[in-house]
């Protein structure tokens, strides 16, 4: 009997620690792909003028503090984003995608613009707070993208991968902080 309560209250321990929350989200510290089991790199909260827009959280094979090191692979690795902000609509997604875009390419998107179209075309539908967007890369398959536990898109090419990630993770973020805590800083 003690035996069992010991494994059960172990399994409860370590369920307790299989979240972590941030920005009042519940974030999971793995995710599971078709075939790999991804862990939680980092997450952090994106905020403009002291207001929490979505929270977003990078998963990867091995853990990494190299922003390149994570662009660059060819491995399946995830973004889940979570938004937290009735302010962020379909409209203003597709702008900041754009300029997320040039600078991830340091303006050389046309390589990729209708990649760019296609992922951009994912917020046509409204967007609103409580939407979780997955951008799901796996290696020779392209990059899955989810509303919602929906698949609506897949985007072929490491190249376009390489620029999505870039957005979140290139030299010149948009945001520090959100970019450093991704990276588990």
């Amino acid at each position: 009997m003690k035996q069992i309560f010991y494994i059960l209250f172990s399994v409860l321990q370590f369920c307790s620690f299989a979240q972590k929350k941030v920005g009042g989200i519940e974030v999971p510290t793995v995710f599971k792909t078709e075939s790999t089991v991804l862990v939680l790199n980092g997450v952090g909260v994106r905020e403009k003028y002291y207001k929490d827009l979505y929270v977003l959280a990078l998963y990867v094979k091995t853990r990494s503090d190299s922003a390149h090191q994570i662009m660059f692979a060819n491995e399946p690795m995830a973004f889940k984003m979570h938004i937290v902000s009735s302010l962020i609509s379909g409209d203003r997604m597709e702008e900041v995608t754009d300029e997320g875009f040039k600078r991830a390419t340091e303006n050389n998107i046309e390589p990729i613009r209708e990649k760019i179209d296609q992922f951009k075309s994912v917020f046509k539908d409204n967007v609103k707070k409580g939407d979780v967007y997955e951008f799901v890369y796996l290696p020779l398959k392209g990059t899955h993208i989810y509303k919602n536990n929906v698949l609506s898109s897949i985007i072929p090419g490491l190249d376009f991968k390489k620029a999505l990630f870039g957005i979140w993770l290139f030299k010149r973020p948009k945001d520090t902080d959100l970019h450093d805590k991704l990276l588990g800083k």
